[in-house]
C-alpha cells in the first residue's frame, strides 16, 4: 500500500522545537511519508538534519543533556550583536550534520531566514545545508546575525514563524504545520489515554536554564542593579522570550490565514524556554502524543466528510 504523502512545514521557538522530533517520529509510526518540509528557526534545524538522515544523532546528543550541558554551550559575547556568540553550539551542530548540498537531499528542503538589512524574507532551497541552518537559528538579540551570500541574516521567524509557503510548491495529500508558539493549555478530553510518557507538570522542573541564563546575563549585565521593581519583575531574558513569542504567535496566525494547513499543532508555550533542551525528552513525547490526536482528529473529520458526500449518479 502506497504510503501518503506530507508537506511538513515547522516552525520557530528555541527548544520547543524538540516537539518537532516527536511529530516526525508519529508521521513515521503513521505510515506517512515526508516529501517535502519548510522550517524556520528550530524548526529548519530539526527539518535539516531529517533531510540529511541525522536526525537519530541529533536526538541522540540532545536527550542527553543536562542543565550544566546546556549552560556550558552558552558563550558569551562581548562584541556586540547578540548575547552569545553560538560557536560552540555550532560546532556541535557541524560535527553532527557535516555538511551537506540543500538540493541534493532526499526531501526536498527549505530554510527561511531574513536578511536583515534588506527586510526580506530569503529562502535556502540549494547550496550549504550547515549555513542555511546557521542562518536561519540566529534569533536577534540572542544569537549574533550570520554573514552569509553577502547577507547579513537572522531568524526566519522574525517575518514567518511558520513557513506554509515554500511547501505550496509541491503536491502532497497532506500538508501538516506546526506552530511553537501555542495558548498555554492542552485541550484533551478528560477520559484521553495518554500513550506517551506525560510532560512534566512540576514547574520547578521547566524553564530551569532560562532562569539560570537570565539570572546570570542580568547579574553581567548591571552588577550594581537594585532589586527589580514590580513592574519590571522580567529579568532581560525573560523579556526577550516572551516578546520572541507575543511577535511570532501573531505572525504565525496571520500567515496560517492566508494559507491554511490540513493539519495545524500548536506547542503550548508553558512546554518550556529558549533554552530548555534538557527538557528535550519530554518535549519530544508532547509533540508525539499532540500529532496522534491531531491524525486522529484528522481521520474522524475525513471520514464525517466522505460519509456526506452525495450518492452518485453513475449508471442512471
Amino acid at each position: 500500500m502506497t504510503k501518503k504523502t506530507v508537506s511538513l512545514v515547522l516552525g520557530s521557538g528555541g527548544a520547543r522545537g524538540m516537539a518537532h522530533i516527536g511529530i516526525i517520529r508519529c508521521l513515521e509510526d503513521n505510515g506517512y511519508q515526508i516529501t517535502n518540509i519548510a522550517g524556520a528557526s528550530i524548526g529548519a534545524l530539526i527539518g535539516g538534519f531529517y533531510a540529511a538522515d541525522k536526525l537519530d544523532k541529533y536526538q541522540g546528543w540532545v536527550t542527553a543533556l543536562d542543565r550544566r550541558d546546556v549552560l556550558r554551550l552558552l558563550d558569551l559575547s562581548f562584541d556586540g550583536g547578540g548575547l552569545f556568540k553560538g560557536d560552540k553550539i555550532m560546532t556541535v551542530l557541524r560535527k553532527l550534520v557535516s555538511d551537506a548540498k540543500i538540493e541534493e537531499l532526499p526531501i526536498e528542503f527549505t530554510a527561511v531566514a531574513v536578511d536583515i538589512e534588506r527586510q526580506r524574507e530569503v529562502w535556502f532551497t540549494e547550496g550549504s545545508l550547515f549555513e542555511a541552518i546557521r542562518a536561519s537559528i540566529a534569533i536577534p538579540s540572542v544569537f549574533k546575525p550570520h554573514y552569509y551570500r553577502d547577507m547579513m541574516l537572522v531568524d526566519g521567524g522574525v517575518l514567518n514563524p511558520v513557513p506554509m509557503a515554500p511547501t505550496l510548491r509541491t503536491v502532497t495529500d497532506l500538508t501538516l504545520a506546526v506552530n511553537l508558539n501555542g495558548r498555554e493549555e492542552i485541550p484533551r478530553p478528560k477520559a484521553a489515554v495518554r500513550k506517551k510518557k506525560a510532560l512534566k507538570t512540576n514547574p520547578e522542573d521547566q524553564n530551569t536554564v532560562q532562569r539560570a541564563v537570565g539570572r546570570f546575563i542580568d547579574r553581567w549585565w548591571n552588577e550594581d542593579a537594585k532589586e527589580a521593581e514590580p513592574q519590571n519583575k522580567w529579568g532581560i531574558m525573560e523579556l526577550i522570550n516572551r516578546s520572541i513569542d507575543t511577535m511570532q504567535n501573531t505572525i504565525a496566525h496571520m500567515k496560517l490565514a492566508a494559507h491554511q494547513p490540513d493539519i495545524l499543532i500548536e506547542i503550548p508555550r508553558s512546554v518550556g524556554g529558549l533554552f530548555d533542551y534538557n527538557l528535550a525528552e519530554d518535549i519530544i513525547d508532547e509533540g508525539y502524543q499532540l500529532c496522534e490526536e491531531a491524525l486522529e482528529r484528522y481521520r474522524n473529520k475525513t471520514s464525517e466528510s466522505i460519509g456526506d458526500e452525495p450518492p452518485s449518479l453513475d449508471g442512471q
